[in-house]
């Protein structure tokens, strides 16, 4: 017989809310890694560079997509659960729960893609400034 695991609304709010702040802390660091590529495409006119200009330029507008997805997905989960909790409910059920896990998930995944991009983009700023 499997065991039912209680999940409490004010733990699941609260790694919400974490994930609100770390999507707009990458969207911010996106912008600021933007500005830094804009002084590269200042001082160099070699092809090679300019590729690796063009493909951070490509890669930071897809996590961009994917950041205004992820905080969309994260706003209407806050909604779900907002429900929930007007329902006086403490203990989130199985499908909710599973629901968040998908989400988790994606953000986990992300985050691992992201700090790749952004070790990438440091190596490169390192041997280009």
């Amino acid at each position: 017989m499997k065991t039912a695991i209680k999940v409490y609304l004010s733990d699941i709010h609260f790694e919400l809310n974490q994930w609100e702040s770390e999507l707009r802390f990458w969207e911010d660091e996106m912008k600021i890694f933007g500005k830094r590529l804009e002084e590269v495409v200042k001082r160099y006119t070699d092809n090679e560079i300019r590729a690796k200009i063009e493909h951070f330029q490509n890669q930071f507008f897809l996590h961009e997509e994917v950041i205004d997805k992820l905080k969309d997905e994260v706003k209407q989960h806050n909604k779900a659960l907002a429900v929930l909790a007007e329902k006086n409910a403490e203990v989130i059920d199985y499908p909710h729960f599973e629901s968040h896990m998908a989400l988790r998930d994606r953000v986990d995944t992300q985050r691992k893609i992201y700090y790749e991009l952004k070790s990438e983009y440091f190596e490169f700023l390192t041997k280009t400034m």
